[in-house]
């Protein structure tokens, strides 16, 4: 499966937040000034054609819904950079955390613990 654009992105969290949507829907949580509903109508498509979102016909229109779960997508990005920047190291990706001290030594113990009582 293809990865996301961060505009791909930022509309599956809509659908992953707010469930099924027509593309009318979404134009109304952003801001002005509004995406055009062309613009989204595109966006929307292309994350069909890469199997993150289907459709159902309601007459002329169209209501997408996420097939892949925010959790799976997530996942799956998380195992992408690890690969990418960490050659498949978990134990890499967590000692640069330390490292830059965005995971405190405490922190680290203490997922240690939830690990070894399987949480």
């Amino acid at each position: 499966m293809k990865g996301l654009t961060a505009k791909e992105e930022e509309i599956m969290g809509y659908f992953w937040e707010k469930g099924p949507l027509f593309v009318k829907e979404l134009l109304a949580f952003y801001t002005d000034p509004k995406p055009h509903f062309n613009t989204l109508s595109t966006i929307v498509r292309g994350l069909e054609e890469k199997g993150y979102l289907s459709h159902e016909a309601f007459g002329n229109t169209y209501r997408y819904y996420a097939v892949v779960n925010a959790e799976d997508f997530s996942r799956r990005t998380l195992k992408q950079v690890i690969s990418k920047y960490f050659h498949n190291s978990y134990l890499g990706a967590v000692s640069s955390l330390v490292k830059e001290e965005d995971i405190s030594v405490d922190e680290l113990k203490q997922l240690i613990r939830q690990v070894e009582e399987g949480a």
